[in-house]
């Protein structure tokens, strides 16, 4: 593992600036990490994780950085509940903890340094000190992960009767008996429009 500030400068370079919610997604993965006892995420521990992200905010680039997770080899999962929390799967033990950022911990950042006025700058320096229970809340839970979820998974292709499209990682929906893709099914997050 790095220091806290090796993983800051990874994380800059990753998001484009630091800012309170990387520094709060790298203590958040840390914690997670160690509470797994998964030592080296990056290195010889690379295929045992896989983490869920609740939010889509600066934390969650920093999460990457510091586990090696990545929604191109599928070990990075994100599901948006809004939340600044992630849940570390732990693929070779079977066991999952999620760690949930306290709202309190905002608050303990302008108590403890109420002469910053910048509410960026005044969590960073309380983010980089404040003890663990702190700043996050843990859960210890179960996580089922089917196969087609899984990093390396290799299945079946199949294409949509309607635009032709392939659609891999059983996402079809399949309507009397035949294939089709979420966006022809109805659940389309874009609006076609004509030229």
């Amino acid at each position: 593992m790095k220091t806290l500030a090796e993983y800051e400068q990874l994380a800059a370079l990753a998001h484009g600036h630091l800012c309170a919610g990387q520094i709060l997604g790298i203590r958040l993965a840390l914690h997670g990490l160690r509470l797994l006892g998964i030592d080296d995420p990056t290195g010889t521990d690379r295929k045992r994780l896989v983490t869920y992200v609740e939010i889509d905010r600066c934390a969650t680039d920093a999460i990457g950085v510091v586990t090696g997770c990545r929604l191109g080899k599928r070990a990075l999962k994100f599901l948006d509940f809004g939340k600044m929390a992630a849940t570390f799967c732990d693929l070779r033990d079977q066991r999952a903890v999620r760690v949930a950022a306290k709202e309190s911990s905002k608050q303990r950042a302008r108590e403890l340094y109420p002469e910053i006025e910048d509410k960026n700058r005044q969590q960073m320096h309380a983010y980089r000190e404040m003890p663990d229970d702190e700043l996050f809340d843990i859960q210890w839970v179960r996580v089922t992960i089917g196969p087609e979820e899984m990093p390396g998974y290799k299945g079946p292709r199949v294409h949509c009767a309607e635009c032709g499209e392939g659609i891999a990682f059983a996402r079809e929906v399949t309507v009397d008996g035949r294939n089709f893709c979420k966006a022809c099914a109805g659940a389309r997050y874009y609006e076609p429009v004509s030229d």
